[in-house]
């Protein structure tokens, strides 16, 4: 048994109705169960309770054993003066306040009900799964889980949008640098996502407007300040590029001794960092003003076409400097655009809109429910359960459930596991033979 258990059981009032009795017998009934605390202090504000047939306004203490109490130090804190209910699990102490007065304990442990308790042993058990509830989800009815992975779904963005905030004052409030930073992030996904955001971080802002009115120029930028023109080699696009960067590392006083060197190992060859560094230079060399067409960008399509752009023509017939390919246009595809609307455009459009105040959701599940969903792990995993994932909004909400939730065993707090632990849903003895056992 654990505390947050009985948190959640008194909150959303899980147990037998009517009226009960203290350990000093005296009647107990629960006008108002107060307000969940998350913060130091009583468990909940601002109860209100009727002992005898006389009103009690006051806090309320939840713990599995009365002496818990004496075990965390309440006995000597103010914050505790007010407790006027002590719900417990098992009561084996009485509990006094500093004038003498017993603190009414009520034992909730024989009135939760017996599902209640079986479905909660059940998603708790010790018994090795991917989630706790996977026995389960696919019994858990559409309604609830759509409304869930909505409120997922925005609860990751507000994640995000910290981070874009943190980087925003960063960068003194300009947002147009912000967009460079994220987008440069994400242009070098999971594997060079760190290097190209120190690269962006690298560079003033102000020094890539004057860059990118040359697209040679800004690429030098770049490819320099990424490490990727060091050494020598007889390539005669390596010596040009080579030669502007050092121009410009003059002009622009730059240096990149904190930027995390970009990788090549293990990377399918449009993937490499020297495309998706010149890619990322023709855009900023193409799109002036990016910041206020990705504002205006209302649908998917809008963001193919204004991300409809390819690399310069040497990178036609390269992967890396020096190395011949087979001529072939190094364009960003469709499903690479899909992945920056998710990971940094819908992000910056929800972020930008909150400082403006303005409510823009439908507007962002609008953009999210248009673009297919991400295949990963994480989601096939959850598919094979219930079929649920067709569109980004709801395999980012996913990846939400199983990070914030799921692995963290927040089922108390998730709606699927209130949903289960609420009886709404059937056990299945038949997946999981070991529902038999019960809390002593």
């Amino acid at each position: 048994m654990k505390e947050d258990f009985l948190h959640y059981v008194w909150k959303f009032q899980k147990f037998d109705v009517g009226s009960f009795f203290t350990s000093n017998n005296e009647n107990l009934h629960i006008k108002n169960q107060g307000s969940h605390n998350l913060n130091s202090g009583p468990d909940f504000f601002n109860a209100q309770i009727e002992l005898d047939g006389q009103l009690w306004a006051g806090n309320v203490e939840i713990h599995i054993k009365s002496s818990d109490w004496y075990a965390h130090g309440h006995e000597a804190d103010v914050a505790y003066d007010n407790v006027i209910l002590h719900v417990v699990w098992e009561h084996d102490a009485e509990i006094y306040r500093k004038d003498g007065t017993v603190i009414p304990t009520f034992s909730i442990k024989k009135h939760i009900p017996k599902p209640t308790l079986e479905q909660y042993q059940k998603l708790f058990s010790k018994e090795k799964k991917w989630i706790n509830c996977e026995y389960d989800f696919d019994a858990i009815d559409g309604f609830t889980v759509e409304n869930w992975l909505e409120r997922l779904y925005f609860e990751r963005l507000q994640k995000k949008e910290n981070m874009f905030l943190k980087e925003l004052k960063d960068t003194k409030n300009h947002w147009e640098s912000l967009l460079f930073r994220m987008l440069c992030k994400n242009f070098g996904l999971k594997v060079n996502g760190d290097s190209f955001f120190s690269i962006a971080k690298s560079i003033d802002f102000s020094v890539v407007k004057k860059c990118s009115q040359e697209r040679q120029d800004l690429e030098a930028l770049l490819m320099g300040q990424a490490g990727l023109l060091e050494g020598e080699t007889e390539d005669w696009y390596f010596k040009t590029l080579k030669t502007n960067y050092g121009y410009l590392k003059h002009k622009f006083d730059l240096n990149n001794v904190n930027v995390i060197v970009p990788k090549f190992f293990r990377l399918r060859p449009p993937n490499f960092p020297t495309v998706r560094m010149a890619q990322f230079a023709m855009l900023y060399f193409e799109r002036g003003n990016l910041f206020s067409q990705i504002i205006a960008a209302q649908n998917i399509k809008d963001f193919y076409e204004l991300f409809n752009v390819c690399s310069s023509e040497y990178w036609e017939k390269h992967y890396n400097f020096g190395i011949s390919s087979l001529q072939r246009k190094k364009r960003i595809t469709k499903n690479f655009v899909d992945l920056l609307v998710i990971n940094t455009i819908i992000p910056l459009k929800f972020c930008y809109a909150r400082q403006q105040g303005r409510d823009v959701s439908e507007e962002i599940l609008q953009l999210a429910s248009e673009i297919s969903s991400e295949e990963n792990t994480i989601v096939k995993k959850f598919n094979s359960l219930k079929e649920i994932s067709k569109n980004a909004f709801q395999s980012q909400a996913l990846l939400q459930l199983k990070s914030e939730y799921c692995d963290k065993n927040r089922c108390l707090h998730c709606a699927i596991g209130n949903s289960i632990i609420s009886s709404e849903v059937k056990i299945t003895k038949a997946n999981n033979p070991k529902t038999d056992l019960f809390f002593s």
